[in-house]
C-alpha cells in the first residue's frame, strides 16, 4: 500500500510493483503515463486512491444525487437514455434506470478481450471517474478497484462497440461483474461473476444517479487496446531495427545509406532514429570490412531505405503515444458535472480520435512487416555467396522457402486489416448518434496487424541467423553477434528441413520476452 501528498497538474501517477509482482497504480490527480504501463503490461494491476481525491469525488456524488432530485430535467440522471431523453424518470426509480442501462446495453458478442486489455480497461475507467465530474460513488470505484485486485476479469467480447457514445457494450461487461452478473476470469478459468464475488466475500453493488452511465459512456476498450498497442509498437520498432542489421550483415549491405550527415539532408525523427540504431548495432563488424572494395553500388530498397520506412513507422507510433497518452487522462463520459447545479452535455465520449489513430497505427506496423518479407526474401535468393533457400542440400529439402510462404501470407492478410474502420459510419440510437467512429474495430483489428507483424519479423529473424552462420569465422557488428547468440541458444542451425513451423514460434516468444532487447541494451545502451 502506499501514500501520497495531494498531487499537482503537473504530477504523474505513482506506480510500483509489490512483492507478487503486482502493479500498484496510486491514483493521486496526477497523469498517468505509458513509461509506467509499459512496465506493467501483462501484470495483475491494483489501484489505490488518495485521500484528497476520494473528498473530490464524494462532493460530486452528492452534487448528482441533488441534481436527481430537482425539477430540472438532466440527461441520464433523471431521463432516458439516447432518443428516450424526453422521458423523464420519477426519483424513486433513478436506481432502477442505471441497472436497466448496464443490463440492456451487454450485447457485446465475439472473441473476449485478452487480459492484459481488461485489466487497463478497468484502470482507465478508475482513473477518468476520479476526476470527480462524473458522479460516481466511492462504493462504484471500490468495487471496480477490488476486481482489479483479485484479478477477477470481467469477460468482454471484443464485437459490439461502434465507437459513439465510447464503448457502450464492451463497457457494460466489464461493468456487469460489480452487480453480480455477467460471466470473469479468475486464475485462468471463466466463472459466473456471482460465484467469483462469493469466493471473495463480496458483494454486487446497486448503482446510485448517474452511475450507469458514467461507466459505460467512455472510450476505455479503445484506448486500453490503443495503449497496449502503442507500447508493443514500440518494443517492436527495435525490434525491427535489430532484425533489419542482421539481415544486412547477412547480405554483406552498406552501412553508407545510414551516414547521419546523409540523414540530416531529410531530418525525419523516425529515420534518424532508425539509422542511429543501426549504426550502433553494427559496432566492431568485422563483414563490413571484408566488403569494403565490392563492387555493388546501390542495395536493394529493403536494406537501403530502412531508416525511410521503419522511420515512417516511428513517426506514426509517435503520434499513437501523444493522443493515447492525452485519452487515458481524459474524462470521456457524458454529461459532466461541473457544480451542483451545472451539467453540460457534449462529445466527449466519440472515438474518433482514437480510430484515426489507430487505423495509421496498422497501417504503419503493416509496413515494418511488408519491407521484412522482401528481406526475407533477398536473404533466400542465394546472392552473395549464401545458398539460395539457405540450406546447402536443397533439392532433397526444401529449406527455408516455405517460412518465406506464411510470412508472404500475413503480409496480404495486413494488407485488407488496413482498410481504415474509420471512414465508415452506420447511424445508431435512432439517429441520435448519427456519426459513430468504429473505433473499436480500428482497435481489435489493428492488434492482429500488431500479431501479423511480430510474426514477420520473428521469420526474418530466424532466417537472418542462419544466414550469418555462412558469415562465420566473419562476426557481424555487436548487436547483430548478440542478438545471433541469443537466437542459437533456443534455435538450432538447420542443415536438413524440420518442423520449421516449431521454430517460428520459439522466434516470436524470443521477440516477444524481449530477450534480444535486454541482451544487446545491456551492452551497447538504450536503443532509440
Amino acid at each position: 500500500m502506499m501514500t501520497s501528498e495531494p498531487a499537482t497538474a503537473a504530477q504523474t501517477v505513482f506506480m510500483q510493483l509489490d512483492e507478487e509482482g503486482r502493479a500498484w497504480f496510486l491514483l493521486n490527480g496526477g497523469a498517468l503515463t505509458l513509461a509506467s504501463l509499459d512496465t506493467a503490461l501483462g501484470r495483475p494491476t491494483c489501484v489505490q486512491i488518495a485521500e484528497h481525491v476520494w473528498e473530490r469525488l464524494e462532493a460530486n456524488c452528492a452534487a448528482v444525487r441533488q441534481i436527481a432530485r430537482g425539477p430540472a430535467p438532466a440527461y441520464g440522471i433523471n431521463t432516458g437514455f439516447g432518443p428516450l431523453c424526453r422521458k423523464r424518470i420519477s426519483p424513486d426509480q433513478v436506481e432502477t434506470l442505471q441497472g436497466n442501462l448496464i443490463v440492456s446495453h451487454a450485447v457485446g458478442v465475439g472473441d473476449p478481450a485478452p487480459p492484459e486489455v481488461v485489466r487497463w480497461m478497468l484502470l482507465f475507467k478508475i482513473l477518468a471517474l476520479s476526476h470527480a465530474v462524473s458522479g460516481a460513488s466511492r462504493q462504484t470505484l471500490e468495487a471496480l478497484c477490488r476486481l482489479l485486485e483479485a484479478d477477477m476479469l470481467p469477460v468482454v467480447p471484443t464485437q459490439g462497440s461502434v465507437g459513439a457514445s465510447g464503448d457502450l457494450a464492451p463497457l457494460a461487461h466489464m461493468v456487469l461483474p460489480i452487480l453480480g452478473r455477467g460471466t470473469v476470469t479468475l486464475q485462468g478459468q471463466q466463472l459466473p461473476a456471482a460465484d467469483a464475488l462469493t469466493q471473495f466475500n463480496l458483494n454486487p453493488i446497486t448503482l446510485g444517479p448517474k452511475e450507469g452511465l458514467a461507466l459505460i459512456n467512455g472510450t476505455q476498450f479503445m484506448s486500453a487496446y490503443g495503449a497496449v498497442l502503442v507500447i508493443c509498437a514500440r518494443r517492436l520498432l527495435k525490434h525491427a531495427d535489430l532484425i533489419a542489421t542482421m539481415s544486412l550483415e547477412a547480405m554483406r549491405g552498406s552501412l553508407r545509406p545510414f551516414d547521419a550527415r546523409l540523414q540530416e539532408l531529410r531530418p525525419h525523427r523516425g529515420a534518424r532514429e532508425s539509422a542511429a540504431n543501426v549504426r550502433k548495432l553494427m559496432t566492431d563488424s568485422q563483414i563490413l570490412p571484408s566488403h569494403a572494395q565490392c563492387e555493388r553500388v546501390q542495395d536493394p530498397y529493403s536494406l537501403r531505405c530502412v531508416p525511410q520506412v521503419h522511420g515512417a513507422s516511428r513517426e506514426a507510433v509517435h503520434h499513437a503515444a501523444e493522443v493515447m497518452e492525452t485519452e487515458i487522462n481524459s474524462v470521456t463520459d457524458n454529461p459532466v458535472i461541473l457544480g451542483p447545479e451545472e451539467v453540460i452535455s457534449g462529445g466527449l465520449f466519440h472515438g474518433q480520435p482514437l480510430a484515426l489513430v489507430l487505423d495509421y497505427l496498422a497501417m504503419a506496423l503493416a509496413e515494418l512487416a511488408s519491407i521484412s518479407e522482401r528481406r526475407i526474401y533477398l536473404l533466400l535468393a542465394g546472392a552473395e555467396e549464401l545458398p539460395p533457400l539457405l540450406m546447402q542440400n536443397t533439392g532433397l529439402n526444401s529449406g527455408f522457402m516455405l517460412p518465406q510462404y506464411t510470412a508472404a501470407a500475413l503480409v496480404s492478410e495486413n494488407k485488407g486489416l488496413c482498410m481504415p474502420a474509420c471512414v465508415d459510419s452506420i447511424p445508431t440510437s435512432l439517429g441520435q448518434e448519427d456519426h459513430v467512429s468504429m473505433g473499436a474495430r480500428s482497435a481489435v483489428k489493428c492488434m492482429r496487424v500488431l500479431e501479423n507483424a511480430e510474426t514477420v519479423l520473428a521469420i526474418e529473424l530466424m532466417c537472418a541467423a542462419q544466414a550469418l552462420d555462412y558469415r562465420v569465422p566473419l562476426q557481424p557488428g555487436i548487436g547483430p553477434r548478440l542478438a545471433h547468440g541469443e537466437v542459437r541458444r533456443c534455435i538450432a542451425h538447420a542443415e536438413q528441413d524440420r518442423l520449421f513451423g516449431d521454430d517460428i514460434q520459439t522466434s516470436l516468444a524470443l521477440i516477444r520476452s524481449q530477450r534480444l532487447l535486454y541482451v544487446v541494451e545491456k551492452e551497447l545502451g538504450k536503443m532509440c
